[in-house]
């Protein structure tokens, strides 16, 4: 009796553990890109591979995840969407797919900013990245225009919350108050999620051209209102009801400015296993190396472009390939009184001769 009742605990735990773990949630996605239904657990430090694969971009290692797939060779999203929640483990969305989060490292998408301007270096695509550690947002190109009255510091993002068109005279507040410092903060990130798919819908025509865009939103809102109330408490409650129709609105109004052709996930974790931390850089840094985990600084057994230089030269050597077949069949079909540009181009005499 007692090892079925342990056995029981312990199946039962496991199943728990499946589904309240920490969780990666595609809430928006084109129909090129599908998602395959189960638990596929992917590792927290391979989400910048996953956007970077996303968006068709090549990775040094293999991914190894096989719940995406890409059904179409010539089109790509537009727009990338990572907005990650700490604090919480899961939210209740309405969703395209959801994945169990293993190893929840912190991670930045700065390898695949580096990616999108040194393949788009004249079309300057919008990379638009917000961190509650550093509070930074840092733009090139078309984004200076469109984000530069974006506020960005807590100061500039609470004296929003005092104009017209507040997010505070449109959200069911319940228990949460305008004069808590916590609170303050989590109501901060919702405006800024409200201010970016403003601007975004008042300036379409960047979803337009022809390099993809790169959102990146972290989100400490709510891990600050549970350490501030607790997890059972009514506040933690309404903030994340708050936060979970926010972010379906945001989710929503970001996939119908980019036509459909946006990817947007959400990334929720309870807490990271090492602390966040973010080192400011340019975007254009970019440091080449072999091999640090080899002693003998070997180089890899393959290059980074390795796909794309393989697919050039397959398709140009089946291109010449053919192109030979033809001329050789046209040429041994060929009859030379029709034909031939050395019989026709000869005057009557000499042939006559």
């Amino acid at each position: 009796m007692h090892r079925s009742f342990t056995a029981l605990f312990v199946f039962y735990a496991a199943l728990t553990a499946g589904i309240h773990g920490d969780r990666l949630t595609v809430l928006k996605a084109p129909q090129y890109v599908t998602y395959q239904e189960g638990q596929w657990p992917i590792s927290g430090e391979k989400i910048p591979d996953l956007v970077a694969l996303t968006m068709g971009f090549s990775v040094r290692d293999e991914l190894g995840w096989p719940a995406m797939q890409m059904t179409s060779l010539f089109q790509r999203p537009q727009a990338s969407v990572m907005l990650v929640v700490r604090g919480v483990d899961s939210l209740d969305l309405q969703s395209v797919a959801s994945y169990p989060l293993e190893n929840p490292v912190p991670f930045t998408l700065d390898s695949v900013a580096n990616t999108m301007h040194m393949l788009f270096p004249d079309d300057t695509p919008v990379v638009l990245q917000l961190a509650p550690s550093e509070e930074r947002l840092y733009m090139v190109g078309k984004a200076n225009t469109v984000f530069e009255d974006l506020p960005v510091t807590l100061q500039q993002i609470r004296g929003r919350l005092s104009q017209d068109g507040s997010v505070l005279n449109s959200l069911p507040l319940s228990s949460l108050s305008r004069n808590n410092e916590a609170d303050l903060l989590f109501l901060s990130e919702v405006q800024v999620l409200h201010d970016i798919a403003a601007l975004l819908l008042r300036h379409k025509h960047l979803a337009k051209d022809h390099s993809p865009d790169l959102f990146s939103l972290e989100l400490a809102g709510l891990e600050e209102i549970s350490l501030r109330y607790g997890t059972d408490s009514p506040q933690f409650t309404d903030a994340t009801k708050i936060l979970a129709s926010v972010l379906q609105k945001f989710a929503e109004d970001v996939s119908g400015i980019y036509s459909g052709n946006a990817v947007v996930e959400v990334v929720t974790v309870k807490s990271f296993e090492a602390p966040v931390t973010r080192r400011s850089r340019s975007i254009l840094e970019s440091k080449q190396i072999s091999n640090p985990s080899s002693q003998f600084n070997l180089a890899y057994k393959y290059n980074f472009e390795y796909a794309v230089i393989f697919n050039i030269v397959l398709w140009l050597m089946i291109a010449l390939a053919l192109a030979v077949i033809a001329i050789a069949y046209n040429l041994w079909n060929m009859d030379p009184g029709y034909d031939s540009i050395i019989y026709r181009m000869t005057n009557q005499k000499i042939r006559l001769d």
